[in-house]
């Protein structure tokens, strides 16, 4: 994954945003250890406190915890939390914003039921 540095999206949250998608993707396994702040930092070329931040919202999420001294870990109900999330959050807001522009173009519900059901045969 890159970093963008020039998007409006913070770099400490695409950090937490990669992490969690590495835990979805088992990468990050759970009670297994994730890349310290430092790591992070070499491996994305940022800040470390840059990497530490994005670190320290997972954990305010109760997705990583800390083991003192050893660094962070990926949390029992990890996968859980970040699927309620982003289906609560990123995925609503996808939909709104779909609902929206397809009354704006007069759109039926039916018509855009059929869309996702195209995309979705697409996507498998």
């Amino acid at each position: 994954m890159m970093i963008n540095t020039d998007g409006t999206k913070p770099i400490y949250i695409q950090i937490s945003e990669w992490i969690e998608t590495e835990i979805l993707n088992g990468n990050f396994e759970k009670d297994k250890k994730v890349h310290s702040q430092y790591k992070l930092a070499e491996m994305f070329n940022i800040n470390p406190a840059t990497a530490a931040k994005g670190l320290n919202i997972l954990f305010e999420q109760e997705i990583l915890y800390n083991k003192r001294g050893l660094g962070k870990f990926v949390s029992t109900d990890a996968r859980r939390i970040i699927l309620d999330k982003r289906k609560n959050q990123t995925l609503k807001g996808l939909i709104q914003e779909v609902v929206l522009e397809s009354e704006r173009l007069d759109v039926s519900e039916e018509e855009v039921i059929e869309m996702i059901k195209l995309v979705k045969g697409d996507a498998k």
